[in-house]
């Protein structure tokens, strides 16, 4: 932790950047920033939480382990974060994301870069968090982050790869300069559109890996999920304008292996304790934490219905959450469909659903 003098290892490139948001990823990204040298204007709600990340360099909540290091500034002040940063990444719940830029727009400034870290749908109009961002602050310029990036991975100096998506390549270049360094590769992409609806996607077939592995299935029926689960985000993003090509990099494939194959998600985690008979209700207050996954999963089942995408697997996962089917029923309701193409996108139209 530091007072308000600088840090013995920043040098002339060291920025002043504001991470908003004091969970496990936001607490990633202020490590890596902290590290590679810059000024972190680590915003949070909570004044405890400030206090004590403050006094000890620990966010006990949420990385209890992990000790910050680093020009990290602990603060519930966004008015003045805002003021003084360059760069802003915004890591909140999806739910608490429009709320919190609205509330704010005025104190953002112009040309101010904003990245979004959340990986979430808003349900009023089914709106990505960037979309909210030009909405809220178009005078600011945007991005996305998102990839195979498990914050208990990053915090350990894990080698990572992420993507910044944004239109701008100044965007882009300012992100990769930030944040980039010898254990986190940060490469670029600008499909903001299709970047950002596979991390929320993701999330989704997270939860089914884990019932699979709740149910002992075998490695053949477990790369079965994953597969199909790019499928069918893929023909889901693709009908609403993403680049298919997205899906086959770290943002799409790479994040959909980490989420699916990992007891380090949180929504993998949800989809395991299902899978064991736990209580929805049970499984979130013991996590502790928002699995986004959840929430998305009824946004994607009521837009796939309006807009006539078949999602099997969204479909079956929705049953067994919000209904109350049985898991098996479901399971065998899914090996009972019809066997249509394998990927996507290379058979005719007609015969590829």
């Amino acid at each position: 932790m530091s007072d308000n003098s600088p840090s013995p290892g920043q040098g002339a490139n060291s920025q002043d950047v504001a991470v908003l948001g004091g969970g496990s990823f936001g607490t990633a990204m202020a490590k890596v920033l902290g590290e590679n040298g810059h000024r972190v204007h680590f915003w949070m709600r909570d004044p405890a939480q400030a206090e004590q990340i403050r006094n000890t360099g620990v966010n006990k909540r949420y990385m209890p382990d992990v000790v910050l290091e680093g020009d990290i500034r602990p603060t519930t002040d966004l008015a003045s974060v805002l003021q003084i940063s360059d760069v802003v990444f915004v890591a909140v719940p999806s739910k608490a994301f429009r709320s919190l830029i609205r509330d704010h727009k005025d104190e953002f400034h112009d040309e101010q870069v904003v990245v979004s870290l959340t990986k979430g749908i808003e349900e009023e109009g089914f709106k990505l968090m960037s979309e909210i961002l030009l909405e809220e602050i178009p005078r600011c310029r945007s991005g996305v982050l998102s990839g195979p990036n498990l914050a208990a991975e990053i915090v350990n100096r894990e080698l990572t790869a992420t993507v910044i998506a944004a239109k701008d390549p100044e965007v882009r270049r300012a992100v990769q300069e930030l944040l980039g360094c010898e254990y986190f590769r940060v490469y670029a992409n600008v499909d903001v559109y299709g970047v950002e609806l596979a991390g929320a996607l993701k999330n989704i077939y997270a939860i089914v890996a884990g019932l699979g592995a709740a149910l002992n299935m075998g490695e053949n029926a477990r790369a079965m999920l994953i597969t199909r689960g790019l499928a069918e985000m893929s023909r889901f993003a693709v009908s609403l304008g993403a680049n298919p090509m997205t899906f086959m990099g770290l943002a799409g494939v790479g994040d959909l292996i980490a989420t699916c194959t990992s007891n380090k998600s949180r929504n993998y985690r949800v989809g395991y304790a299902i899978g064991k008979g736990q209580q929805l209700d049970d499984i979130v207050r013991e996590l502790g934490q928002v699995a986004e996954g959840i929430y998305t999963l009824k946004l994607v089942r009521e837009k796939s219905d309006s807009i006539g995408i078949y999602m099997p697997l969204v479909r079956g996962l929705y049953e067994i959450i919000y209904e109350g089917a049985s898991i098996n029923a479901v399971i065998s309701s899914l090996m009972m469909a019809v066997q249509n193409s394998d990927v996507e996108f290379i058979l005719p139209r007609t015969i590829s659903q």
